[in-house]
């Protein structure tokens, strides 16, 4: 039976999760050059739109489709056929099946946008486009479905309460396997590979924040019921405790090692703990979370430091760190801080041993996936921008618009 309350609060989920992708937008559009703020947050916006009807037309469905040897879905529900007024048992009893449809189309439009930061100021719009129909189709909906949809690794087992590894871990690993490819970013001056405009970054952070409390509470699916009320309340605070302890710790960690006390690296922070807090926030305690959080901003400092200066890598944003990094290894502490199954608790290390086992299957198919997509745009089209385009600004020949006149 329908619950009007549940319905709502579903609703107003997805609206927060909805926010996040503007937020994201800003985010990486402080942290890049003047003259490409424009492309990066374009990036964001039109994966709104070009999600948005792939998942309409058929990604749900591969989705959340009835399971076909664990690998996919079927193509039961496209064009929304199917989805209706009335419930579906196996993805919220109490909601509307059209409005977990459309909770779940919030995450798969951010998903793809979270890899944008890491090759930023280099790659032309149409490829982009290109890019994310076939982030999508290959990889985004066969690790959701894998995982939340019946696919075979939620029958081994493994927990990901809201996107740890689907969302995260998928993007920024697939964001490190993007820059392996497409190198570094032509260097016309220090000042030009600087963040443009750290103020952006912070309203970013404050919205991805703010959204967070829908993509994490909001996965509960219902609100009404005591038991999804305290349920509801527990990720809520576990969420914001990781984020507080993330910000925190990599405040702490750069000021020691920078000798300042950077923004940037505490709003990094913030979202490094938010990362680690998503697989596994319905279940670990309090404390937990705040070990999880603290955990995942400190390693995210010397993950950055790491993948610049020894990998050689150019990630302008750090999304490899975030949301790679701490995405992966925020499943796996989850497999140790669980209450219910975790190594702390139960001195078994079973539940630990499928958390690890996820993680690795997602990281290896985002990563290797995204490269094949990433070579094969390549070859057929060229992906990279020609270095006069690069040096002066994708901007004002991409888009034939400037964000500062």
């Amino acid at each position: 039976m329908i619950n009007t309350g549940d319905t709502a609060f579903m609703m107003i989920c997805a609206a927060l999760v909805f926010i996040m992708t503007p937020g994201l937008a800003f985010f990486y559009g402080g942290l890049v050059s003047r003259k490409n703020v424009l492309t990066i947050m374009m990036q964001s916006f039109i994966s709104m739109g070009v999600v948005t009807i792939l998942w309409f037309i058929i990604g749900f469905s591969l989705t959340f489709g009835p399971d076909v040897h664990g690998l996919v879905g079927g193509l039961k529900y496209m064009f929304l056929h199917g989805v209706g007024m009335e419930a579906n048992p196996d993805y919220g009893s109490t909601i509307p099946f059209m409005s977990f449809f459309s909770y779940q189309q919030m995450f798969a439009i951010l998903t793809p946008a979270l890899i944008t930061g890491a090759f930023a100021d280099r790659v032309n719009f149409k490829s982009y486009l290109v890019f994310l129909v076939l982030w999508s189709l290959l990889i985004y909906i066969p690790l959701a479905h894998w995982v939340w949809g019946g696919g075979f690794l939620q029958q081994m087992g493994v927990v990901d309460f809201a996107g740890g590894i689907v969302v995260h871990a998928s993007a920024g690993l697939a964001a490190l396997a993007s820059v392996f490819f497409v190198g570094k970013r032509t260097v016309v001056s220090k000042v030009e590979m600087e963040p443009h405009n750290v103020t952006h970054v912070a309203l970013g952070t404050a919205l991805l924040w703010f959204g967070w409390f829908g993509f994490n509470p909001g996965s509960q699916l219902a609100a009404a019921a005591t038991t999804d009320q305290i349920a509801i309340s527990h990720v809520f605070l576990t969420t914001n405790l990781a984020a507080c302890a993330g910000g925190f710790f990599a405040l702490t960690v750069s000021w020691w090692r920078y000798g300042k006390p950077s923004l940037s690296f505490t709003l990094n922070g913030v979202l490094a703990g938010l990362v680690g807090i998503t697989a596994g926030c319905d279940c670990v305690s309090a404390t937990g979370a705040v070990l999880i959080g603290a955990i995942c901003g400190i390693v995210m400092i010397f993950s950055v430091d790491f993948i610049d200066k020894v990998l050689r890598i150019d990630d302008p944003v750090g999304a490899s760190s975030v949301h790679g990094v701490c995405g992966f290894l925020g499943t796996i502490l989850t497999g140790l801080f669980s209450t219910s199954e975790g190594v702390f608790y139960t001195g078994t290390f079973g539940f630990f041993g499928a958390q690890l086992f996820g993680a690795v299957i997602v990281g290896c198919w985002a990563a290797g996936m995204g490269f094949i997509i990433f070579k094969s745009l390549d070859k057929i089209h060229g992906l990279r921008v020609p270095a006069r385009i690069e040096e002066e600004g994708l901007d004002i020949y991409e888009h034939g618009e400037s964000a500062y006149n």
